[in-house]
């Protein structure tokens, strides 16, 4: 049941709806075309729910990353944890784990994102992000299943333009932002537009036993991109980027409950993160009388490795293992001779992969319109995992071989012998994974009268896995539940299907109702955690489908002054992930929930309420139930990341301030911009044993700008310094009360300044 009722905050935003609609404006909203069904429509007339930020919106809101937009879309959360590639979205409770296939479907350009550890990144020269919620599966294909995530870069310009922004933050840090773009000098109808961004920050969240911070960040990423038009009906669009970040990872807090704050980060090993990422893409439109024909064909590789503490994530002397006399750390005492016993933790992961993706679009203006098209994806994954004796040397990066550690068990007849490696490696699991997957599609819409329209669509999706087991005999910290060499291949397939009925009253009023399925393919754990004895989790895990009912209105009123959009849902999914970690072995483990209930609404309303000052509010309800599961214990429970509801509130205020006496600064506007977002009570795991409880967070920009010529914005994020734990992942006997679950700290109150100048 929904406590939402209760709570302040929702009286707060309906009165700021209230007033945003019975308010006379003086100007009117800008009109947003999106492309939610691969086709250029206008966002009223989609009969989807969905949340676009324009240029202007994405400028104002200080949009950098996916947290940004993500904070300002009702019905959306994304955590953020252990490294830099880690990070989960949960759109209408569907979520995600790690090494787990996403919840939505990310697409940059019209490219499908590979894999999700691209997901998080710096955004950078970006036109429009659309974020569409509710499975569409059946134009976007397997992992859909929650949702779909456009982000379209800026097209090269007719004129040569730039752009360079500079920028500090409380870190402290600072960044550089570069953008070219014009004609190519000498190649007829050839375009360019080069993005370019560096930045370093120190960190926000302090380890006070290294007595530094615990998050420094440095980034460079940068991208190219050639649009060709030889003819007036084809264009080629060709792309490349780079991302490469520097951070550190696994700095947990261990504890009992979500909301437990007050312990400090006090990791001995700051850990590294390295993420290398590449993606080339080529995108190739002809048009003719009978429609477009598009071919995109792309290229991702993604290497990224981290080190850090293990389990208990404490200093040395303070580990629990140098407490236990009886089991592993008696174990690793007996064959170190170490008087302390601490241990640490490595993973590497290096996947590629090639995609290919036809189409055939037909023309939008027919009162029949149609969609057809197949995609491929090869993928070549490697991921390794293993522990460390953590001997006061720092953890030791291990890449595709494990260390040739050199130390001898203090037994006859070698009681002398001392211990020679640094830090002794304990069990190194590898595996290899060769995915091919494939799929065809369709779509096609019917409009019965000027009035009703119909849609029918549906994509068959086979996805192939092959995992290789290469853990060595020798470094096997399963006690020989893996063989190397052993070769498991599985498929997962599903039709997905989606029916739309749309009805247009009026051309400001929307009404639509649709059936749809999704579906997420299964994968494998590393080899021999199904012999570990957890249950639910075996070797392998399946796949997710999710069955959706969904109905909505969207409108524009008080003469296109006033937009709002409502929803309502309802679906029933099967094979639901949960995660689950082992520290002997160091392995992050999936599992399925046999049958999961969803069901909730979303109200999105923004308000032109005088001349340059505008209102937006928003609300997301999500009720789950696990209906079945392996552990009967956990049914009626919430599902595993699941936030009860999400408020989005917020306003922006610009004026002319005219021109400076005395300053060459031209004509100048202030605007000021604030931001409230609260995530209602949200559980982690199945057994719900632990909830976090709700998190208010305040976001606040000001400034001054000479329009198209510079701009001056100072910003805070998380202004009330809230303190909250941004995941809370279930360890080894955390159920039973014992302070064993992992914490991740949120990012505290964070500052600064942003100059930007156009040219």
């Amino acid at each position: 049941m929904f406590r939402l009722y209760k709570s302040r905050y929702v009286l707060l935003g309906l009165s700021l709806a209230i007033f945003s609609f019975d308010t006379v404006a003086q100007n009117l909203l800008e009109e947003i075309i999106v492309t939610a069904r691969k086709r250029d429509e206008s966002y009223t007339d989609v009969p989807v729910s969905e949340k676009a930020f324009t240029e202007a919106e994405i400028e104002s809101a200080g949009i950098e990353t996916p947290a940004d937009y993500i904070a300002l879309t009702p019905n959306i959360t994304l955590v953020e944890t252990q490294n830099q590639g880690t990070s989960f979205i949960t759109i209408r409770g569907l979520s995600q784990a790690r090494n787990s296939e996403p919840s939505a479907a990310v697409l940059i350009d019209g490219v499908l994102m590979a894999n999700p550890s691209q997901f998080n990144q710096e955004l950078i020269d970006i036109q429009q992000i659309e974020v569409l919620r509710g499975s569409q599966g059946a134009l976007y294909g397997r992992n859909a299943i929650g949702g779909v995530i456009t982000v379209r870069t800026k097209d090269p310009s007719d004129e040569f333009e730039g752009k360079v922004a500079v920028g500090v933050d409380s870190g402290p840090g600072y960044k550089v932002q570069a953008v070219v773009s014009g004609p190519a000098s000498g190649v007829d109808n050839l375009k360019y537009r080069a993005s370019f961004s560096f930045k370093d920050t120190d960190g926000f969240i302090n380890n006070p036993y290294l007595d530094e911070e615990a998050d420094p960040y440095r980034d460079i990423s940068g991208r190219v991109k050639l649009l060709w038009q030889p003819i007036e009906n084809f264009t080629a669009d060709l792309r490349f980027s780079i991302s490469q970040v520097d951070t550190q990872a696994l700095y947990f807090n261990i504890g009992l409950n979500a909301d437990d704050t007050f312990l400090p980060v006090r990791v001995n090993n700051p850990g590294v993160n390295e993420r290398d990422m590449y993606n080339a893409s080529l995108k190739l439109d002809y048009e003719n009388d009978y429609g477009t024909f598009t071919s995109i064909t792309s290229y991702d590789d993604l290497e990224e490795l981290l080190t850090g503490d293990q389990f208990d994530m404490l200093p040395r002397k303070r580990s629990f293992l140098n407490l236990d006399t009886s089991g592993f750390g008696a174990l690793i005492k007996f064959l170190t001779g170490d008087a302390i016993v601490d241990m640490g933790q490595t993973q590497f992961l290096d996947t590629s992969s090639w995609s290919q993706e036809f189409r055939f679009t037909s023309p939008a203006d027919n009162r029949l319109r149609w969609i057809a098209g197949a995609y491929f994806i090869a993928t070549d994954r490697y991921i390794s995992t293993g522990n460390q004796v953590d001997r006061g040397n720092g953890v030791f990066p291990v890449f595709r071989d494990a260390r040739p550690s050199v130390f001898a068990p203090f037994f006859p007849p070698f009681p002398a012998i001392p211990v020679t490696d640094p830090s002794p490696q304990i069990g190194l699991l590898e595996d290899a994974q060769d995915n091919f997957a494939w799929a065809v599609f369709g779509a096609v819409s019917y409009d019965f009268t000027d009035q009703i329209e119909g849609t029918v669509a549906l994509r068959y999706d086979e996805d192939t896995r092959e995992n290789t087991t290469l853990t060595e005999a020798i470094n096997d910290p399963t006690g020989g539940l893996t063989t190397f060499g052993q070769v498991r291949e599985k498929t997962w397939d599903d039709l997905q299907p989606k029916f739309t009925l749309r009805w247009m009253p009026a051309d400001n009023i929307t009404l639509y109702g649709d059936y749809s399925r999704g579906f997420r393919s299964g994968g494998f754990n590393q080899s021999g955690v199904g012999g570990i004895g957890i249950l639910g989790v075996g070797d392998l895990f399946d796949q997710e489908t999710a069955d959706t009912i969904e109905g909505g209105l969207k409108m524009q009123i008080f003469d296109n002054r006033v937009n709002f959009s409502l929803s309502g849902f309802m679906t029933d999914a099967e094979g639901s992930y949960f995660f689950v970690f082992d520290p002997t072995t160091s392995t992050q483990n999936l599992g399925n929930l046999l049958e999961v209930s969803y069901s909730g609404i979303e109200f999105d309303a923004i308000a032109q309420v005088a001349e340059g000052l505008s209102l937006n509010f928003g609300l997301g309800l999500t009720d789950s139930e696990i209906d079945a599961a392996a552990d009967t214990t956990q049914v009626g429970n919430e599902a595993p990341l699941v936030s009860e509801y999400t408020i989005n509130a917020g306003g922006q205020y610009r004026r002319s301030l005219g021109a400076v006496e005395g300053l060459n600064l031209g004509e100048l506007d202030g605007f000021v911009r604030v931001d409230y977002m609260v995530i209602g009570d949200t559980y982690w795991e199945p057994d719900n044993y632990s909830v976090r409880s709700p998190v208010d967070l305040l976001n606040f920009r000001i400034g001054v700008e000479a329009v198209d010529n510079w701009s001056l914005t100072f910003w805070t994020k998380n202004l009330l310094n809230e303190e909250y734990n941004a995941e809370f992942s279930p360890g080894p006997f955390g159920k039973f009360g014992a302070p064993t679950n992992f914490l991740w700290k949120g990012n505290p109150r964070t500052f600064g300044a942003d100059f930007v100048k156009q040219f």
